[in-house]
């Protein structure tokens, strides 16, 4: 299991100590929330940011693009550091050809779905997928609750991937906290996605790390 602290749920001002402290307390990944205020309510960040983030830190960038039009930014995501770049199925009518671009510029292809998009969507593009992303919250906001109908779509896709023999990983982004994790880890999650329970834990986001850790042991 790998473990991607948000860093949507960090200190802005303070970015570089918190990918610090992430990296000091074993997180394999860095998840990177860019919203564009379309295709979700929320504006974040941008590549100029992920470049920064890239000198910050040897951990691999997990960039999440959460926007309309995104074959606009696929290269300039991943000259900027994007180590996976991933897409949201709800904004392309083919997501094939970009999954292919993204290989192309040098970045591992994910593709991911909302909570209320039914999880078909994705199945027929799995064998060209680096990542799938099932999303527990709503996007555009960190700190919700997770939604339970999740379990049921990481079960199907684990189902699929397993019968097909890929080796994409699943990921799963939204309201994972020390609660919980064990139960969708033991779904087939091979990356989670923590954001407010890794930033907003009063020890501090190493601590918090930590106990994730300690918590899948």
């Amino acid at each position: 299991m790998k473990l991607a602290p948000s860093i949507l749920s960090a200190d802005f001002a303070r970015l570089a100590d918190a990918v610090a402290a992430v990296e000091r307390g074993g997180a394999d990944w860095v998840h990177v929330d860019v919203m564009d205020g379309h295709f979700v309510p929320n504006l974040t960040f941008g590549p100029k940011m992920v470049a920064d983030l890239r000198r910050a830190t040897r951990l691999p960038l997990d960039v999440h693009l959460m926007i309309e039009h995104p074959d606009q930014w696929v290269e300039r995501y991943v000259e900027a550091g994007a180590s996976y770049l991933t897409v949201h199925v709800e904004t392309l009518p083919d997501p094939a050809p970009t999954l292919a671009r993204i290989r192309r510029a040098g970045a591992r292809a994910g593709l991911t779905l909302n909570p209320e998009t039914a999880v078909e969507s994705v199945l027929p593009f799995l064998p060209l997928a680096d990542l799938i992303l099932v999303m527990s919250v709503r996007p555009g906001f960190g700190g919700q609750r997770f939604i339970e109908e999740a379990i049921a779509k990481i079960r199907r896709v684990r189902h699929e991937l397993d019968r097909a023999r890929l080796a994409a990983e699943l990921e799963i982004d939204g309201g994972v906290k020390l609660d919980n994790v064990r139960r969708v880890v033991a779904e087939g999650v091979s990356v989670v996605v923590a954001g407010s329970a890794v930033f907003e834990d009063g020890e501090g986001a190493e601590v918090a790390v930590r106990k994730f850790r300690d918590a899948l042991a």
